[in-house]
């Protein structure tokens, strides 16, 4: 018994034998033998288009993934949208999908959930239909490795999947900080991933836990995810109010954990005036192409702070005669069900809508949090 259908032939994803039968996958047969996926493109700094481009049929250990969900990370991809790249950097060396160097157009974005709807030769029926999550940038359609593709538990939905990435990035900013009990922690920045880092250490039974943002809505998010207290680093008295709520044994003691989370360079200074002797300033903000201005000549010398570089593509070595990225990442899924990150969510945009979507990211930040990108 061949092929019923034109241009479609057996290996190539769309039929297989299972016990003897011919089994067509007739659900998806007519889109994969014509298809053409939507895939967003930054073609030169703030212009991203919706480009239409062929879609590969699956290898055969591949499978082909429609795209339900996929979430913008405002702080990497609004460094490529407004062109703070650095150029001499690859675009990220760790994900199959994202290799090659830097240049425009390209595709950016880590955070994709689907459905399988095809499967190759090699891979076992089981696959199809299960809902799975992709470090994939932005598009309708893709096609990975069944290697590539993390199966989500059927307790998690398409949006709490989104939010992976990032929660994996807040989890390796705990263990990069250590929190103790007890201890004084603040939290500069409260985009998504310092949101997501606040909800965190809201479950650790700290002595007090205060965050800074300069959007009132993220201050207001902030105080739902467990701070204490959330302050406008821009407000005059900011300083002097931390540092009296830094007191204890009759003196300015200063934080034990501190948090760069904002993406603004010019946040190092304050966290350091504020974190106490031998304390810990975690930085996991990533700058691109943004200098820091630090004073490093006052209390950052005799107060033996150290400062901690946190990038979630690699463990710190102390940890990694126990830890696996991938029991990071199994750590994280549990972490999706215990915060509630869907109340992030301030916008969703159809892939047809991207320009808007990183539009409203770039230029209505006090509103904007969390941007989904959604795919019918």
């Amino acid at each position: 018994m061949g092929p019923r259908y034109p241009g479609l032939s057996r290996g190539s994803g769309n039929l297989r034998d299972l016990d003897g039968f011919t089994v067509y996958h007739l659900f998806d047969v007519a889109s994969v033998w014509r298809m053409k996926r939507l895939a967003a493109t930054f073609m030169e700094p703030y212009l991203v288009s919706v480009v239409e481009e062929p879609l590969p049929d699956p290898l055969p250990d591949q499978v082909l993934v429609k795209t339900l969900m996929s979430a913008i990370s405002p702080g990497t991809e609004l460094l490529v949208y407004r062109g703070q790249w650095p150029l001499d950097l690859p675009v990220d060396e760790t994900i199959p999908a994202l290799s090659g160097k830097f240049s425009y157009p390209v595709k950016y974005g880590y955070s994709c959930v689907g459905k399988v709807v095809d499967i190759g030769s090699n891979v076992s029926t089981k696959w199809l239909n299960r809902l799975v999550f992709s470090f994939n940038p932005h598009e309708s359609h893709f096609v990975a490795s069944v290697d590539s593709v993390i199966p989500m538990p059927e307790t998690l939905s398409s949006e709490e999947a989104a939010f992976l990435p990032n929660m994996e990035t807040a989890v390796s900013f705990l263990m990069d900080g250590r929190p103790r009990i007890g201890e004084f922690v603040v939290v500069f920045g409260q985009g998504v991933v310092g949101l997501l880092t606040t909800g965190l250490l809201s479950l650790f039974p700290l002595g007090r836990l205060i965050t800074l943002d300069s959007f009132a809505g993220r201050r207001e998010k902030s105080c739902v995810f467990g701070a204490a207290l959330s302050l406008d680093p821009q407000a005059a008295d900011t300083v002097s109010t931390l540092k009296d709520l830094l007191h204890w044994d009759g003196a300015f003691r200063g934080s034990d954990l501190t948090y760069e989370l904002s993406g603004n360079p010019a946040a190092l200074d304050p966290a350091i005036t504020i974190t106490g002797f031998a304390g810990r300033i975690v930085v996991g903000s990533w700058y691109g192409e943004k200098r820091a201005s630090v004073s490093l000549g006052g209390r950052f010398h005799r107060s033996r702070i150290r400062i901690i570089s946190s990038q979630v593509s690699t463990l710190e070595p102390d940890v990694t005669g126990l830890w696996t990225k991938q029991r990071r990442l199994d750590l994280a899924m549990q972490m999706l069900q215990q915060v509630p990150v869907t109340k992030l969510i301030t916008h969703r945009f159809p892939i047809s809508q991207v320009a808007d979507a990183y539009s409203t990211l770039d230029q209505r930040a006090e509103e904007a949090v969390q941007v989904m990108l959604t795919y019918d």
